[in-house]
C-alpha cells in the first residue's frame, strides 16, 4: 500500500551530491535501527576488503628491491579507490571512513598471522562475513520502503552515511 500524500511531495534540492544520497537513504531506512546497520555494513564491507586483499598480486621486481612487496596489494588499490570517492563525495566523513578501514586492515593483517599459524584461512572467513553482513543488510533492507531502489546505495554509501549519523550526533560538520 503506497503511502497517501508522499507521492506528491517534491524532493528539495540538493547543493552537494552526497546530501542526497543521505536524503534518500534517511527516507528509505529511517524506521531501522542505525546500530543493525552499522555491524551488517562493517562485517560486509571488511568481508569484501579481505577477500579483495587476498588476491594475489604480482611479485613485481621493483617492489622486491624496495623490500615493498608486502604493502602493496589489490586491498590497497580497493582502499584508494573507496577514499577517493568518499572523498569526492565528502571529504571529512571520508577521513572517518579511512579510520575505519586501517582498523579493518589491521584485523585483516592478524587474521593472515592465525592462517600462518595453522589456523583458519582468511578467504574462508572474510566469505563468511561478507556472506553474512551481505544477507544481514538484504534482510534489514528489506523492511524499509522502497527499498529495493536504494540497496545497491546502502551498500556504497552506506559507511559515509552512517558516520554522517556519528557526526550529527557529536555536532560536527561535513
Amino acid at each position: 500500500m503506497r503511502n497517501r500524500g508522499t507521492d506528491n511531495k517534491k524532493k528539495p534540492e540538493f547543493s552537494r551530491s552526497v546530501d542526497r544520497y543521505f536524503y534518500e537513504l534517511d527516507n528509505t531506512y529511517a524506521q531501522g535501527n542505525y546500530a543493525v546497520y552499522a555491524i551488517f555494513l562493517f562485517l560486509s564491507f571488511f568481508g569484501v576488503m579481505g577477500l579483495i586483499w587476498m588476491i594475489p598480486f604480482p611479485q613485481l621486481d621493483f617492489l622486491m628491491k624496495m623490500n615493498a612487496q608486502n604493502f602493496l596489494n589489490w586491498g590497497s588499490f580497493f582502499i584508494a579507490i573507496v577514499i577517493y570517492c568518499y572523498l569526492k563525495l565528502a571529504p571529512t566523513l571520508s577521513y572517518a571512513v579511512l579510520f575505519t578501514i586501517g582498523i579493518q586492515s589491521y584485523f585483516i593483517v592478524q587474521l593472515e598471522y592465525v592462517e600462518r599459524d595453522g589456523g583458519p584461512s582468511v578467504i574462508l572467513i572474510c566469505s563468511i562475513l561478507a556472506i553474512i553482513g551481505l544477507i544481514g543488510l538484504y534482510f534489514n533492507s528489506k523492511r524499509a520502503k522502497k527499498a529495493d531502489a536504494t540497496f545497491l546505495n546502502l551498500l556504497t554509501v552506506g559507511p559515509v552515511w552512517l558516520w554522517s549519523k556519528v557526526f550529527d550526533k557529536l555536532g560536527w560538520k561535513y
